[in-house]
């Protein structure tokens, strides 16, 4: 695959195939989706960086094939790490170029951006802000109360402090989601495009959340 021709749509095809099997077992919130919804991501913001799209197109479908093996190692195995091993020989078997295999194999081993492991490259940076990005605004609100309905959490509980409920409880709400983890991300993002994007989505959940609260506690207007 070369770089003027980025995204093929025939060599697409064939990722998101290899990607679909490891990502479908995972379902709600990691299904194949999201997958698809970060690629998307990461292409709109790859193109005003002008980042090197035959890169950050399979980075973006293969990022999450390891999350499969972190689950049934509950936690053991990291998936980013993991994803990255199993991406490898997948992408010789496309031909790809050695360093384009190694370059998008970084992208998806950096994409947590944990035990030190740093998105090195600009599209490991935009795969790690376009990941983050899925998981905020509304798309990220639909994704809390998915996870919520699947853990038998309930509606909403603004009244309660996060740091007295535990997660995958009653109290596990879309809510506690939003105050523990959500609204953190727009200060974790690392390219400026991710930043602006992260700060539109993060006013969207505030307002959101602050009619959710209105709604339930019965106020008209």
């Amino acid at each position: 695959m070369s770089s003027s021709d980025p995204i093929a749509a025939q060599l697409l095809q064939r990722l998101r195939e290899i990607s679909h099997p490891f990502c479908v077992t995972e379902g709600g919130s990691h299904g194949p989706d999201h997958s698809e919804r970060v690629l998307h991501t990461a292409l709109a913001i790859g193109r005003r960086l002008q980042a090197r799209l035959h890169i950050l197109a399979p980075a973006a479908l293969l990022h999450d094939i390891g999350r499969r093996e972190e689950s049934m190692s509950r936690g053991l195995i990291c998936h980013a790490k993991r994803g990255a091993e199993i991406a490898a020989p997948l992408l010789r078997t496309l031909e790809y170029e050695p360093d384009d295999i190694e370059a998008i194999c970084h992208c998806i081993r950096t994409h947590r951006f944990r035990d030190g492991m740093r998105p090195a490259s600009l599209e490991a940076e935009i795969l790690y802000d376009a990941d983050k990005l899925d998981s905020i605004g509304a798309i990220g609100i639909g994704r809390a109360f998915l996870f919520a309905g699947q853990i038998g959490a309930r509606l909403h509980n603004p009244e309660l402090d996060p740091a007295t409920t535990s997660s995958y409880s009653l109290e596990d709400t879309a809510y506690r989601e939003f105050r523990v983890k959500m609204s953190r991300i727009r200060t974790q993002m690392l390219t400026p495009v991710g930043r602006e994007m992260a700060e539109q989505r993060h006013a969207f959940m505030h307002t959101f959340f602050d009619q959710l609260t209105r709604e339930t506690s019965g106020l008209v207007s």
